[in-house]
């Protein structure tokens, strides 16, 4: 058995795919590689993921299937992952190599040992094209350092400063357990990884180390603004699967609720901005029925997060409401680094 299986959904990413790959090489025979080729057509990726194999074999495996979309890519990655760990590596991103080494250390203190470890959490670095400063997400104010905590020991999460599917490596079997599956031919998935196993999560580890390399900028990305827009019916289909997933409102810890329900608020956020974004009545429209989608399912969790801060911003009346709520996401942005 494996310590880490690592999943790399590929989709005509013959452009960057190799670099991706030669970081996570650096792993040895203790990691397991799962190049999934997602139904690519138009390069050489389905070629690259066999040429790896079969230089590489017993760490890295090609995986070829019908194109299902990152989802599917995942799914069918955590399907076939033999790992005691699983983490998730989008092609055109990488891996710091010295970080790489401390975090196998960590994992292997944990199964050498026989102890469970539920979650790793790592920092991740946006390497922004063409940015100067790269700016780095770590968790110093949200997590204890150097021990296993559960989330009563959890601090303080600033605004912004969320578990994405970057700084999360989980244990596999827990995955399997919570019935993750994510939906096919959809972007934005990667916040129902994170999301829909933390109630499951009892031991957690922070290794502050700045290991994952997450490449944004490119005009095609999904994570690119005037994708988003064009995206938005997937994002506001993420967006009501996360709420539909728990009542948040009854999540015993009380620091875990607070998470989940932050987390939900910001995806609420995300959603009503690139609707007025968007400058479309259909969409605004679309921003209205999410809203009233949320108080039909959850009254309790509505009103808290409608008459919260961000919520509040993302419903004020008319043109100038919309267009505070707007330059309010415009500084976030600066100040964060995404997008």
């Amino acid at each position: 058995m494996k310590l880490l299986t690592i999943a790399i959904p590929c989709y005509n990413s013959e452009a960057y795919m190799e670099h991706c790959i030669h970081t996570l090489l650096a792993g040895g025979d203790e990691v397991e590689i799962l190049i999934v080729d997602d139904g690519s057509e138009k390069d050489r990726t389905a070629e690259i993921a066999d040429e790896y194999e079969r230089k590489y074999p017993g760490i890295c495996r090609a995986i070829h299937q019908e194109n299902k979309g990152h989802g599917g890519a995942v799914n069918t990655g955590l399907a076939n992952a033999t790992g005691i760990f699983f983490k998730v590596v989008d092609s055109d991103d990488w891996v710091n190599e010295e970080a790489y080494r401390q975090v196998l250390e960590t994992l292997g203190r944990f199964v050498y040992r026989g102890d469970t470890l539920d979650m790793l959490v790592t920092n991740f670095v946006y390497e922004k094209e063409g940015a100067k400063r790269k700016k780095v997400m770590n968790y110093h104010t949200a997590f204890p350092r150097d021990r296993v905590f559960g989330w009563k020991d959890v601090k303080f999460f600033m605004t912004g400063q969320y578990i994405l599917m970057h700084s999360v490596i989980y244990r596999t079997a827990l995955l399997k357990e919570c019935g993750l599956a994510l939906p096919e031919h959809t972007f934005y998935v990667d916040n129902i990884f994170v999301y829909q196993p933390l109630p499951h999560v009892k031991k957690i580890y922070y290794l502050d180390v700045n290991f994952y390399r997450y490449f944004i900028g490119r005009s095609d990305q999904s994570v690119n603004e005037t994708v988003m827009i064009g995206r938005i019916d997937q994002q506001l289909r993420v967006t009501k699967l996360m709420l539909g997933y728990y009542d948040v409102m009854k999540i015993g810890n009380r620091k875990l609720r607070h998470y989940m329900i932050q987390y939900l608020e910001i995806m609420m956020t995300i959603c009503s901005v690139l609707a007025i974004k968007s400058g479309t009545e259909e969409n605004l429209e679309k921003k209205k029925e999410l809203w009233q989608h949320l108080k039909k399912q959850n009254l309790p969790l509505y009103l808290r997060l409608r008459f919260g801060f961000l919520g509040q911003g993302c419903n004020l009346p008319g043109k100038g409401g919309r267009e505070l709520l707007v330059l309010g996401y415009k500084i976030t942005q600066k100040f964060y680094g995404f997008n």
